[in-house]
C-alpha cells in the first residue's frame, strides 16, 4: 500500500530561516572584515570568516532540505545511536579536544572546528522526546518516567561542565526541562526533581569554583554584571565596549559597515558579541525589526509543534523552538548586561560553523513536522466532510 503524500513545508518558517542566515552572513562580514584584514593568520583576507561561515551555511541548507524530506517518524531508530555517539564525543573532549577561550570543547578537523556540545543539545532534545512519547501515561510515574530522563540530562550536563562550558549546560538543562514539562510530567515530581538538581548543581558548582584556577575569572563575571564600570579596562572591558556600541547606534544606527567598536575595540565582535554590532549599525529601530523576525520564526515553530498530532513530533518541535529561543535570549542578555555573560552564540547570526549547521538541521526537522500536518489527503478528506 502506497504511503499518503506528504504536505508542503511551512513556507514562512523556511523564508524566515533563510532571511536570518543571510543576514547573519552579512553581519559576520561586517563585524569580522577589519580584524581579518589586519592579521596575517587570516591571510589578510577581509572575507576570511564569511567564506568559512558560508561553507557551513551551504552544508546546513543541504542538511535542512534533506531532513525536511524525511518523515520525522523515520528518525526514531537513529536517535539512540546518535545519542550514544554524542556521549562518546563529549567524554573524549576533555582529553583530546582543543582549548579555546579557556574551554576545552573543540575538535579540529581539516582546519575546521567541531563543538560536540552543540550537537549534544539537539540530540538530547530529540532523544528525550522519543522516550517520553514511548512512555505515554507511564511518564507521570517518578521512577519509571521522570527519573530516567533527569538522569540522562544530568549525565550530559555533567560532561559539558567538564570542558567547562556553563552557557551550553544552562541552555541544555532549560530546553530539556521544557520538553519534560510539556511531555506531561507530574508537577510534584518536577518540583522535587528541580529542587534536588538545584542542590546537587550548587554543590558541584561550589566544588568546581573552589578547586578551579578560574575562581577570580568567574567572580569577575558576576561583578561585571552587578557593576560593569568597576573595572572598565580589565575584567569588564567586553561588556563596557558592548554597551558603547548600543549607545553609538542610538535610534537609527551608524549605518551598515560603519561600526566603530569592531575596529579592534570589541573582542569577539563577529562571534558572541555580534548582537552589539547589529545594535550599533542599525540602531534601536533596526534591532527591533531584527527581534521581530526572530520572534516570528519562534512563533511559526510553536504553531508547527502545536498542530502536530504525533506526540514525538510535537515534543521534538517544542524542544527545538525552546532551544533556539533560550540560546538567543541568553546571548542577547549577556551582550546587553541583562544577565551575566556566558559566551554562547546567537543562533543563525554569530560566526560558528557547528552552531549554524545544527540550527539549520533542527529547522529541517521542524519543516518535516510541518509537512505532516498539511497532507493533501487530510485536506481532501476535510473538504469532503464539509461538502457532505
Amino acid at each position: 500500500m502506497n504511503e499518503p503524500r506528504r504536505g508542503t513545508p511551512d513556507f514562512m518558517l523556511l523564508l524566515l530561516t533563510f532571511l536570518l542566515v543571510g543576514f547573519g552572513l552579512v553581519m559576520v562580514f561586517s563585524a569580522s572584515s577589519v580584524i581579518a584584514l589586519a592579521k596575517e593568520e587570516f591571510n589578510n583576507d577581509p572575507l576570511y570568516f564569511v567564506k568559512r561561515q558560508a561553507i557551513f551555511a551551504v552544508a546546513g541548507t543541504v542538511g535542512m532540505f534533506f531532513l525536511m524530506n524525511i518523515p520525522a517518524g523515520k528518525l526514531r531508530p537513529l536517535l539512540r545511536p546518535a545519542f550514544i555517539g554524542v556521549l562518546i564525543l563529549l567524554a573524549l573532549v576533555p582529553f583530546l579536544g582543543i582549548k579555546v577561550n579557556g574551554a576545552r570543547s573543540w575538535f579540529i578537523f581539516g582546519g575546521f572546528g567541531m563543538q560536540p556540545s552543540e550537537y549534544a543539545k539537539v540530540a538530547v532534545i530529540l532523544y528525550l522526546s522519543l522516550l517520553i512519547s514511548k512512555k505515554g501515561e507511564r511518564f507521570r510515574d517518578l521512577k519509571k518516567g521522570l527519573l530516567p530522563t533527569v538522569i540522562i540530562v544530568g549525565i550530559v550536563a555533567g560532561l559539558i561542565m567538564m570542558q567547562p562550558d556553563f552557557g551550553s549546560t544552562m541552555i541544555l538543562v532549560l530546553a530539556a526541562s521544557l520538553v519534560i514539562v510539556v511531555g506531561g510530567a507530574n508537577l510534584k515530581h518536577i518540583f522535587l526533581a528541580v529542587g534536588s538538581m538545584a542542590v546537587i548543581a550548587s554543590l558541584v558548582l561550589t566544588i568546581y569554583v573552589l578547586t578551579s584556577d578560574s575562581l577570580g575569572y568567574r567572580m569577575d563575571r558576576v561583578s561585571c554584571y552587578l557593576n560593569p564600570w568597576f573595572d572598565p579596562q580589565g575584567a569588564c572591558y567586553q561588556i563596557v565596549q558592548s554597551l558603547y556600541a548600543f549607545g553609538h547606534g542610538e535610534l537609527i544606527g551608524a549605518g551598515f559597515g560603519k561600526s566603530i567598536q569592531k575596529m579592534h575595540y570589541l573582542p569577539e565582535a563577529h562571534n558572541d558579541f555580534i548582537f552589539a554590532i547589529i545594535g550599533e549599525e542599525f540602531g534601536f529601530l533596526g534591532t527591533i525589526f531584527f527581534l521581530f523576525c526572530y520572534l516570528m520564526l519562534l512563533w511559526r515553530g510553536i504553531i508547527v509543534s502545536l498542530r502536530c498530532t504525533d506526540s514525538f513530533g510535537s515534543l521534538a518541535g517544542t524542544g527545538i523552538v525552546g532551544l533556539i529561543g533560550i540560546q538567543a535570549l541568553i546571548n542577547m542578555g549577556g551582550v546587553t548586561g541583562t544577565i551575566p555573560m556566558t559566551g554562547v552564540t546567537l543562533p543563525f547570526i554569530s560566526y560558528g560553523g557547528s552552531s549554524l549547521l545544527v540550527m539549520m538541521c533542527s529547522i529541517g526537522i521542524l519543516l518535516s513536522i510541518s509537512r505532516e500536518h498539511s497532507r493533501p489527503d487530510k485536506e481532501h478528506k476535510e473538504r469532503r466532510q464539509q461538502r457532505g
